[in-house]
């Protein structure tokens, strides 16, 4: 072993110089490859075949055909291809090209796998604030599919970083076949070839501490241990749930309506001929058990679902569908059920808030990317909202580091910000433990009181009672009984809504 060779071959300008050429080859094709897989992934994950089929025939061809095949290929295309000359100009464009090609479909798996990864209450949410399927992608689940993705997408980096040796069959002087000339030359092969190796190894460790940079960067859960752990004492309480409310008569505008309203998944009929009728300033409380359409009827007020026949009128317009000359429902598109959904807003079971954004952010997002306000006047209504429900201390806090109860507040919050017609709520407690669900259901009762249309999905008995000025029953998919909650809860008319609440408040 020559080790003075060795040593000296780290002092090698055609060898640095053949590492930036691998360096610039792997950043751009990463670049590259990652920017288009992403978008070969939400092809294959669309709806439309016709952006779902040609993505996934496109991830099989280029997975399936070797590197170094599509390298002498893309090389020689010119010479099938002359209008490729212009494009094609030198080793390094055939390269990178080629790179590109082959590298973003195996990109598209891991960004395919980011996105799966995304629980699919985040979108909806995104969804029910009025957001198109745009903004939902580049706001909401591609951030947090990246942030999944990305120790797979700095992998595949360091798989680029190596392939980049093959490139040498096109005469692209990059680490490998520098070393290669170097020791046709002089047969010292072992030390030109642990030197090359050890190129390789420098630049992916550098290159993989960057990856670890960006992924400690993107843990919102690391930045939030600087800010504090879990918050339980709110500041600024909510009214209490006692609060003094006259109950409004089932009567007057009409903001939400159903008729005739029928929804099926498959065989299996969900809603069959609901009539429901909301007015504004009323409270609506929907009881039942589980499995009778509740949530889904719910859902078909702001479109998250659309109905299979009937209507579903928002102010007495259809929302979410039009209706063509043989009365058949046929959905709008995207931006303008969108539109239509900003006011209706929705809080969930489970919270949905986005984890990757601090509360402020969460409440001020949807406002400021509908360009509803300024960014600061945004932030400024939506810190109100928050001091509305209690938590004007932890608008910088990030969901992970609030209890149930405050999540759910924050929800309440960011559908406030949204100044929508009516709130829909589906079960905004029942995911809560026992001694959380009274700072909900307090903020809830204080809404009720300030003329806020709502409809709740409750098994609280208590508040849809107390607070309720109308009471629905639904069991099977029908409206078995509404009417003023003594009438419901103290003389019902049906057996079955008898035996029900018996059941439920014992």
């Amino acid at each position: 072993m020559n080790w003075d060779y060795l040593v000296g071959l780290f002092l090698d300008g055609d060898l640095w110089r053949a590492a930036l050429v691998v360096v610039a080859l792997s950043v751009l094709s990463w670049t590259f490859a990652t920017a288009l897989g992403l978008l070969v992934a939400l092809a294959k994950q669309s709806r439309n075949r016709f952006l779902r089929w040609p993505a996934g025939v496109y991830v099989w061809f280029f997975r399936s055909l070797p590197l170094l095949v599509l390298l002498i290929f893309v090389y020689n295309a010119p010479q099938v291809i002359p209008s490729l000359r212009d494009v094609i100009r030198s080793p390094f464009a055939a390269g990178l090209a080629a790179l590109v090609l082959s590298e973003t479909a195996y990109m598209a798996e891991i960004h395919r796998g980011g996105l799966l990864s995304v629980v699919g209450g985040q979108g909806e949410a995104a969804r029910a604030l009025g957001m198109p399927w745009g903004s939902v992608q580049r706001h909401i689940v591609v951030p947090q599919a990246f942030r999944v993705a990305l120790p797979a997408l700095g992998n595949e980096f360091v798989t680029i970083i190596k392939l980049t040796s093959l490139v040498s069959v096109i005469s692209l002087a990059e680490i490998l076949l520098v070393g290669q000339r170097l020791y046709t030359q002089n047969f010292k092969v072992l030390e030109t070839l642990l030197a090359v190796a050890v190129y390789y190894v420098v630049l992916v460790t550098i290159f993989d501490q960057v990856r670890g940079f960006l992924e400690r960067h993107l843990d919102v859960q690391r930045r939030g241990r600087n800010r504090g752990t879990l918050a339980i004492a709110p500041t600024g309480e909510p009214a209490r749930s006692g609060v003094d409310r006259q109950k409004r008569p089932h009567e007057g505008e009409v903001v939400l309506e159903a008729r005739g309203a029928r929804k099926a998944f498959g065989r299996e009929t969900v809603l069959d001929g609901v009539d429901l009728q909301v007015h504004r300033g009323e409270v609506v409380a929907i009881i039942g058990p589980s499995g009778s359409g509740k949530t889904t009827l719910l859902r078909t007020l702001n479109a998250m679902e659309l109905i299979d026949d009937g209507d579903v009128l928002l102010d007495g317009e259809p929302i979410g569908y039009r209706k063509d000359t043989k009365r058949h429902i046929l959905p709008l598109a995207d931006r303008l059920a969108a539109r239509q959904r900003r006011r209706v807003g929705m809080v969930f079971q489970q919270f949905n808030l986005f984890p990757h954004k601090t509360a402020l952010e969460n409440v001020a997002l949807a406002p400021t990317q509908l360009r509803l306000a300024s960014r600061r006047h945004a932030e400024d209504h939506a810190r109100t909202m928050l001091a509305k429900v209690g938590l004007a201390a932890h608008a910088e806090k990030y969901p992970h580091q609030l209890s149930g109860g405050q999540q759910q507040r924050v929800a309440i919050a960011r559908a406030l910000a949204m100044q929508p017609d009516a709130i829909l709520f589906d079960e905004p407690t029942s995911a809560l433990d026992p001694e959380l669900v009274d700072e909900v259901l307090q903020v809830m009762t204080s809404l009720a009181g300030e003329g806020l249309t709502m409809v709740v999905v409750t098994h609280e008995m208590r508040f849809a009672r107390e607070a309720a000025d109308w009471v629905v029953f639904m069991d099977g998919g029908h409206v078995v009984e509404q009417g003023a909650p003594d009438e419901v809860f103290d003389r019902s008319e049906h057996e079955r809504t008898r035996r029900f609440v018996s059941r439920i408040e014992t």
